[in-house]
């Protein structure tokens, strides 16, 4: 049974910084792209960052220079450190994985439960 399980969220100042971690529990496929996204009250989900398996990275404009993403394949674990965060970036926070299952050669997107992060002005 696969899961994604978030931690590290929290309540920070502005200008401070989190260090959220996702790990993907279950076996038999392997992880293609991981990201991270979020949501604010009343607005769409939104994507954060993501990482290829390779280690390419991409990111939403208003958190570039600010959150690295960044993952261990062998321990199936991403990351998303976020500095100089600001009242904005207040959302809960969601990790998205896309695995391919090795036996059955299916593939499917898997979501976490999300992760609070709040920031106070």
């Amino acid at each position: 049974q696969v899961q994604l399980v978030e931690s590290g969220g929290g309540l920070v100042q502005s200008g401070g910084s989190l260090r959220l971690s996702c790990v993907v529990s279950g076996r038999g496929f392997t992880i293609n792209v991981m990201g991270w996204y979020r949501q604010a009250p009343g607005k769409q989900r939104e994507l954060v960052a993501a990482i290829t398996s390779g280690g390419s990275t991409n990111y939403a404009d208003s958190v570039k220079g600010r959150f690295t993403i960044s993952r261990d394949n062998a321990k199936k674990t991403m990351y998303l450190q976020m500095n100089s965060l600001k009242p904005e970036d207040t959302a809960v926070y969601y990790c998205n994985a896309d695995l391919y299952f090795l036996q059955s050669g299916y593939r499917r997107r898997y979501w976490g439960q999300g992760t609070q992060v709040t920031v106070s002005s």
